[in-house]
C-alpha cells in the first residue's frame, strides 16, 4: 500500500465514474508535459487496451478530448477516459512508482480478477 496522497477527481460525464490520481502521478504528468513539446495543451489520456500476459493492459499517452470521453480535472491536470476503458477503471487509482523493478505509472485496480507479476497487465 502507498502512502501517497491522493488527489480529488472531477469527473465530467454524467455516468459514476471515479479514477484517482495520486499526487506523484499529478507531478510526473505535469513534468513529461513540460518536456515533451507534443504533450502541449493535451490531457493524459488513461486507456485499457488488449494485450500483455494476462489479457488486458493499461495504457498512457497525451492525446485530445474525444466524444464520449469522460473528463476527470485532478490536481490542476486533465485526464480523460474513452467509454470502454472506464468500465475497467471505475474506482482505480493511478499511481507513479518508482522501484527496483523500474519507473512507471501504475494502476490499482479493483476491477481486475487477476493480474501478473510484473503489474503491467490485468484479467478482469
Amino acid at each position: 500500500m502507498s502512502s501517497t496522497p491522493e488527489t480529488a477527481t472531477q469527473a465530467t460525464s454524467p455516468s459514476v465514474f471515479i479514477l484517482s490520481v495520486t499526487d506523484r502521478a499529478v507531478s510526473k504528468v505535469r513534468e513529461f508535459a513540460a518536456r515533451m513539446p507534443e504533450a502541449a495543451g493535451k490531457p493524459l489520456r488513461v486507456f485499457i487496451q488488449g494485450g500483455g500476459c494476462s489479457g488486458f493492459q493499461y495504457g498512457f499517452t497525451f492525446d485530445e478530448k474525444k466524444e464520449g470521453d469522460t473528463v476527470i480535472e485532478t490536481g490542476g491536470i486533465e485526464v480523460v477516459v474513452d467509454p470502454q476503458s472506464a468500465q475497467y477503471l471505475k474506482d482505480a487509482k493511478v499511481d507513479y512508482v518508482e522501484d527496483f523493478r523500474g519507473a512507471g505509472f501504475s494502476v490499482t485496480n479493483p476491477n481486475a480478477t487477476g493480474g501478473c507479476g510484473c503489474g503491467k497487465s490485468f484479467q478482469a
